[in-house]
């Protein structure tokens, strides 16, 4: 936790003057018993009523201070709090932003999820707590403590019996109960993964009747989590009563004691009656800094989970030095690869040996069956990734001496997954370009093949577009991906297996209106179809994340036994070699 205090820096104020505030409340509440004390023995014991009320007001007043003080307090601490989470989420949403796919693929989407929102959440609440209460409880204690000293240092004696064995019972149950705090946060991460995947994935989940399934996987995790809940809840609700016992034998006893001291003539009913007071002060300063533990604790489960977050460096970065001169040679390839070699981590290599280059305006299809690599490879050129092993190039130059914002606007890409943002389609189709005029959109749309549903749609442009593209089909959203990556013309447009739910006349179209119109942009189109990639200038053939064959639709036909494979399986054979 001590490493996320840098955000307070700039809420000094208010961390400052919010204990100072807090320690004023605690000094008024201490002087309360003794007033209350002169009452009894002054006011009472002579029945001067003028007296009482005097020093009944002088209560009031205390009070009245107190609570002004205390509203003060809280003022402060809900700034800094509240200000802490802002900065503190903003710096985590940065730091994610800035994360490769490597990154995000180790800690999952929920956990990061969980993360920005419950644990920076539960860190609000402990700074809050740590400018009103961190200052004031210890305060409390030792105050009361030192107050009925001052008033009978023999009767105290039994502060420092009772004290140790309340220390003791906060010591055994927070060193049993600790371990679980961060288990309870990783069965949430569960809990949310399980929530995200049932969300997104409920029209798949409708379609197999499977609702029942996965509400008793949902139930296992929820029952899981509370099991652990109850464990701990069971550890802490020992310590309450535990301390309660000790404190009010420790009353009996002022009691019992003090009862001897009055008749003794040492001290006066009113004194003891302070002395019960300070008694209970500590108690209930007790069962706050009990808390406080507890409530420390999961923040310190949390800020372990936060400090993991942004102590992660994402393994791809802006290494660009200096300027970069990216070669206008039309000779030059437009994207080459260069010996590339990838590893999704320490296992098996996805993609091994890859050596190819592509020219300027060159259509080329990559194909291979499922988990031949082919994603991977384009991921490469963009640098989601960065390749293990070789070299990318764009232009002649290293992808890794590209600064991201440069390499990345001359990339139109339309991922596997159509994806779709809350907001009209103008906007949607602005991503790439901001000032896209709407004769650009326009044109892209007509490409896309996108331009026949969009005109019969009620606000055609300014339609509005649900989270991830929910009121729109499935080829309508991957019609409006190509759309939008168009826009702009990028030199380099990478097609990922982006017309997988179009039908076979509408594919033809696409790529029919994609070689009439883009003519001077490299495109790669990634498909598992034949049909989508025959009519290339080239055809890159990966096999078990290998390249099997490079050349035509009728060369690699007739050479490369994997393509004509995949061309067999999905028509005739003198049909395919068509």
């Amino acid at each position: 936790m001590f490493k996320l205090a840098r955000y307070l820096k700039h809420f000094k104020k208010e961390v400052i003057l919010g204990p100072l505030f807090k320690l004023m409340e605690a000094i008024f509440e201490l002087i309360v018993p003794l007033v209350m004390a002169r009452i009894i023995d002054v006011g009472i014991a002579t029945g001067d009523t003028g007296y009482i009320l005097r020093m009944g007001g002088l209560m009031v007043l205390l009070g009245v201070a107190g609570l002004g003080f205390a509203l003060t307090c809280q003022y402060f601490a809900a700034r800094a709090s509240q200000g802490f989470g802002t900065i503190l989420r903003n710096d985590l949403f940065r730091r994610i932003n800035s994360f490769s796919h490597r990154e995000i693929d180790r800690f999952g989407t929920p956990s990061l999820i969980t993360r920005i929102t419950n644990d920076v959440n539960q860190l609000q609440v402990a700074v809050a707590m740590l400018i009103r209460l961190v200052i004031r409880a210890p305060f409390l204690i030792v105050g009361s403590a030192v107050m009925a000293m001052l008033l009978d240092w023999q009767l105290s004696l039994i502060f420092l019996v009772a004290a140790p064995l309340v220390a003791l019972v906060l010591y055994l149950v927070m060193s049993r109960s600790v371990p679980f705090y961060r288990t309870i946060q990783k069965k949430l991460d569960r809990i949310s993964l399980i929530t995200r995947e049932n969300l997104e994935g409920v029209r798949v989940i409708r379609a197999f009747s499977k609702q029942k399934d996965e509400e008793e996987r949902f139930d296992e995790a929820s029952d899981d989590l509370a099991a652990t809940s109850v464990r701990v809840g069971k550890i802490s609700a020992l310590l309450n009563p535990l301390t309660y016992v000790i404190m009010n034998l420790a009353i009996v006893a002022i009691l019992w004691f003090g009862g001897m001291r009055v008749d003794a003539g040492a001290l006066s009913q009113g004194q003891i009656i302070a002395f019960v007071n300070y008694m209970t002060q500590i108690l209930l300063a007790l069962v706050v800094v009990a808390n406080l533990v507890i409530l420390f604790t999961k923040a310190s489960a949390c800020a372990a989970r936060v400090n993991e977050v942004l102590d992660t460096q994402p393994s791809v970065t802006e290494d660009a030095a200096g300027p970069i001169s990216p070669s206008k040679d039309q000779s030059t390839p437009r994207i080459e690869f260069r010996d590339v070699s990838f590893s999704y981590g320490e296992g098996d290599y996805a993609l091994q040996n890859i050596s190819f280059s592509i020219s300027p305006g060159e259509t080329v299809g990559i194909i291979g069956g499922t988990g031949s690599g082919k994603s991977t490879l384009i991921n490469l050129i963009p640098r989601f990734y960065d390749a293990t092993e070789g070299q990318v190039l764009v232009d002649g130059v290293n992808v890794k001496d590209y600064p991201f914002g440069r390499l990345r606007r001359q990339i139109g890409m339309v991922p596997q997954r159509a994806v779709l943002f809350a907001g009209t389609l103008r906007e949607n189709m602005r991503w790439g370009k901001p000032d896209a005029t709407d004769e650009e959109i326009a044109k892209a749309l007509f490409i896309a093949q996108a331009t026949d549903f969009v005109e019969k749609l009620p606000k055609k442009y300014d339609t509005p577009i649900l989270q991830g593209g929910k009121n729109l089909s499935g080829g309508q959203k991957q019609r409006l991906t190509i759309a939008r990556a168009l826009v702009g013309t990028p030199p380099i447009l990478i097609l990922d297996d982006s017309a997988s739910a179009l039908d076979y006349a509408t594919d033809a179209a696409l790529r029919k209106a994609l070689r009439r119109e883009t003519k001077g942009m490299t495109v790669l189109m990634i498909s598992q179809r034949a049909n989508t990639v025959k009519g290339a200038d080239k055809i890159v053939v990966l096999d078990d994340g290998e390249i099997a064959g490079i050349g035509t639709h009728e060369e690699l036909f007739d050479s490369c036994q994997v393509y004509r494979e995949i061309c067999l399986s999905q028509q005739s054979g003198e049909e395919g070699k068509r």
